[in-house]
């Protein structure tokens, strides 16, 4: 189990810090996915990520999209990571998946939506992030 109240940074640049999110439980399923990706497939994931969080921007739709809703994804091939920008230069990634299709599954990006409703509630009720 993650640790709760402690933000969980996947990658920190000058542009951006890019964290996972977690359930009031403690757990992350898009940081769980990403475990179980080859060392390849995480290297893949990084590198985007490090890209928009040292550049503040990634112009290949083929790499970073915006999904609607203000939802974007990381698309490293075949893996999506679904994520939200949030004040304080912070991305956070909700969920992942193997693509299979090529339009973004609704239930996936439902799921992202709920996360982001959570994360958004918990943050102004003091809850998601330990106090320094």
């Amino acid at each position: 189990m993650i640790n709760q109240h402690r933000e969980i940074v996947a990658y920190q640049g000058q542009c951006f810090a890019i964290e996972w999110y977690y359930t009031e439980r403690g757990d992350s399923e898009a940081l769980h996915y990403y475990r179980q990706l080859s060392a390849d497939r995480r290297h893949k994931v990084l590198s985007l990520f490090r890209r928009l969080g040292e550049t503040g921007a990634i112009f290949d739709t083929t790499k970073f999209r915006h999904e609607g809703d203000h939802i974007y994804a990381f698309k490293p091939q075949p893996d999506r990571f679904l994520c939200f920008f949030f004040t304080g230069k912070k991305i956070i990634i909700t969920n992942a998946f193997m693509k299979k299709t090529d339009k973004l599954p609704q239930r996936e990006k439902k799921r992202a939506l709920r996360h982001r409703e959570h994360y958004e509630q918990r943050v102004l009720n003091n809850t998601y992030y330990v106090k320094s």
